[in-house]
């Protein structure tokens, strides 16, 4: 096995800049890993996946879990803090556990997964979407936010009915368990708050994880009930958790932060209604590249996308390529376009995802050209909710050609800002699934790096 070269006193070093959180009311937090062995700990079925390493409990061969079944609360816990260090290698694919039981072969089937990926990419054909931090199947995260190779810190709450997951201290998951609980269709059956014992993940050979310290607070059983509002379970809030349980993207593309929505709004309405959002700014609002790095710099490290909106005209003579390829996707609005002109935008201009091109009234010539424009361009198409725009048939005729699709909204007013209803409809009604759906970087490279035109 390699040896992993983060050792534990490197890792404390390195984590200084990033303090442990101090428990409330001077409760101490009890380490679960002593540093030395697995005592405490239990490995299922390949259980020579796990070993201590430079005092760390590493992840290194082919699936396994590795379950606490030491003292503290007699490895049963109902309401916790749960703070883990840890460190991953490029490909890591892990995870933590809680509220889960032993079982000796397979991925746990109770309780709950807190997924731990920054740059897996999945198995065989399948592309995994869901980043480190998501509450796996339920509350999903699709914007890596800390590197490999780096130490991080998750944290894990649970205080009745409400789930919390913290990052490296930032709040990405504060999810409220309806009753009865939505389990996603084809999901873990037991995917429930109840009480249990915690796990770690080593999902698959080539999959190295480092884990420092696991310590846990344990909270009363009988700790005063979550008193926040419910969450509104309709039929929306359940095709949310199901679709993006089966690996289509939860992102709403387009997003504007106007008429006083801040980006604290949007992180509580993202994580109450489980869709990450990507922040856009027009090019026009830009003053060149030095106002593009003034716009960036408040989303560093925050769990949204950045997103530059192409407008009419040369904007690629006022933004830099550098600079452009420090937004995540570009986005281009073709309200104003007739059909040539956005064919002409598709096949010169850096575009990831293109908006609105379907107002125009297009008929079946019109249509295949603009399909073959957003196919052989790799541009990914909106479904648009406030406008409802493409149709079902445009959609069904870009899926066969092998478009992509996103979700988007382009909203003007914190109450345009929906919840991907009318993507979710042509998610059904089209049968879409995640191959059918874009993901920044995921398919092919971003339009940035592929191109970048001297001028348009």
């Amino acid at each position: 096995m390699n040896s992993h070269p983060l050792t534990r006193r490197s890792f404390v070093a390195a984590s200084i800049a990033a303090p442990l959180a101090v428990a409330a009311g001077g409760d101490q937090w009890i380490e679960l890993f002593n540093g030395r062995s697995l005592e405490n700990w239990r490995p299922s079925e390949n259980k020579n996946s796990w070993k201590v390493v430079n005092g760390m409990l590493a992840a290194d061969g082919p699936r396994s879990h590795l379950f606490y079944t030491g003292q503290v609360r007699g490895a049963d816990f109902r309401n916790f803090e749960l703070e883990v260090e840890l460190t991953t290698k490029p490909e890591c694919n892990s995870g933590i556990y809680f509220h889960t039981a032993y079982q000796e072969t397979g991925f746990p089937e109770k309780g709950f997964e807190v997924q731990i990926n920054n740059t897996a990419r999945g198995d065989g054909g399948y592309l995994e979407r869901k980043k480190t931090g998501s509450l796996y199947g339920l509350r999903n995260m699709y914007k890596q936010l800390v590197p490999d190779e780096v130490p991080f810190r998750v944290n894990i709450s649970v205080r009745g009915k409400n789930v919390q997951i913290h990052l490296n201290g930032q709040l990405l998951v504060d999810y409220v368990e309806p009753t009865p609980p939505v389990i996603p269709a084809g999901g873990e059956k037991q995917r429930f708050l109840s009480h249990g014992t915690f796990a770690l993940q080593c999902h698959n050979d080539g999959s190295k994880a480092a884990y420092r310290s696991v310590r846990v607070r344990p909270l009363p059983d009988n700790i005063p009930a979550y008193v926040g509002p419910p969450p509104l379970v309709d039929n929306v809030f359940r095709e949310v958790i199901n679709i993006g349980r089966h690996n289509v993207p939860m992102v709403d593309y387009h997003v504007f932060l106007r008429n006083g929505m801040t980006l604290e709004d949007a992180l509580r309405k993202s994580r109450r209604d489980g869709i990450q959002y990507g922040l856009t700014v027009s090019a026009s609002d830009l003053n060149g590249d030095a106002g593009a790095h003034r716009w960036l710099k408040p989303y560093a490290g925050r769990p949204v996308f950045c997103a530059l909106q192409a407008t009419n005209g040369d904007w690629t003579s006022t933004i830099s390529q550098k600079t452009a390829t420090q937004f995540d996707y570009i986005l281009a609005d073709g309200r104003r376009d007739s059909l040539n002109q956005i064919i002409k935008r598709l096949d010169i201009e850096p575009i990831d995802i293109y908006t609105y091109p379907t107002r125009l009234t297009l008929d079946p010539e019109a249509q295949r050209r603009l399909i073959d424009a957003l196919v052989r361009n790799k541009v990914a198409l909106e479904l648009n909710t406030n406008d409802r725009l493409p149709g079902q048939a445009f959609i069904q005729k870009a899926k066969q050609a092998g478009c992509k699709f996103a979700f988007g909204t382009g909203n003007r007013t914190v109450a345009e800002l929906k919840r991907c209803e009318y993507g979710l409809e042509m998610v059904a009604a089209c049968q879409l699934d995640w191959h059918n759906f874009f993901a920044p970087g995921a398919w092919w490279p971003k339009a940035v790096d592929r191109r970048w035109p001297a001028a348009v």
